[in-house]
């Protein structure tokens, strides 16, 4: 592919489905087949940039860097690593709007391997089940913690959110600094993200600003 026409797509936020992208044969090599081999080919990248592996100080880093990248950076992309959502049956009757705000984004952008740092913020409106709270903050880690964007993370954890609270009164605010902007390219070091993605009664302007107000967030 033309170098200019992969830099475009690598700048430019398309995808083709809420899903990560993965292939087929994904999980079928194990965690520690997948560092091994890892640990293989990031030697070369560092041989190749003329680095001495015999180093003290860089011999490790192959397997170290490959044990990151699989168990640590983007464990998220492994289904069995999701968190269990537990729910109850809401027997308060509660129906007020639930927030739970500044849960730590910690992800990486699928275009270049460079973090993704910032804070979600979330609210839903109890029908007949409400979560743990701490369910909503390692459900956002999880789907973080694979190679993202920003816009297709927002959606994940909205979707996941309402199939398992059985209801579209959810709502998701992701601000985040994308060091591939900040570090390389334009290299703006002040600028950050927002996305927000939301449904059923977070629809009305109403709702959806009481909820932006409680974040701190009125002119979205």
């Amino acid at each position: 592919m033309d170098k200019n026409k992969i830099e475009i797509l690598g700048d430019n936020h398309i995808s083709t489905s809420v899903n990560t992208p993965l292939r087929v044969d994904a999980f079928e090599k194990s965690d520690e087949e997948k560092i091994k081999n890892i640990q293989q080919y990031f030697g070369k990248i560092m041989e190749e940039l003329g680095l001495d592996l015999t180093d003290d100080s860089l011999s490790g880093t192959p397997y170290r860097f490959a044990k990151m990248y699989v168990k640590e950076l983007f464990y998220g992309l492994n289904p069995k690593n999701k968190p269990r959502l537990s729910v109850f049956e809401n027997k308060y009757g509660y129906k007020k709007m639930l927030v739970e705000q500044n849960i730590t984004i910690d992800s990486s952008c699928e275009h270049h391997f460079l973090p993704i740092v910032g804070e979600a913020h979330i609210a839903y409106i109890p029908k007949d089940k409400v979560i743990g709270l701490s369910k909503i903050n390692r459900l956002v880690d999880y789907y973080a913690h694979r190679p993202q964007v920003q816009e297709r993370l927002s959606l994940q954890i909205l979707k996941d959110l309402q199939n398992t609270l059985e209801t579209d009164d959810v709502i998701v605010v992701i601000s985040a600094k994308h060091l591939c902007v900040s570090s390389r390219g334009i290299k703006d070091k002040n600028s950050f993200t927002t996305t927000m993605e939301y449904g059923g009664c977070f629809e009305q302007e109403q709702t959806k600003n009481e909820f932006l107000n409680i974040i701190g967030k009125k002119h979205l």
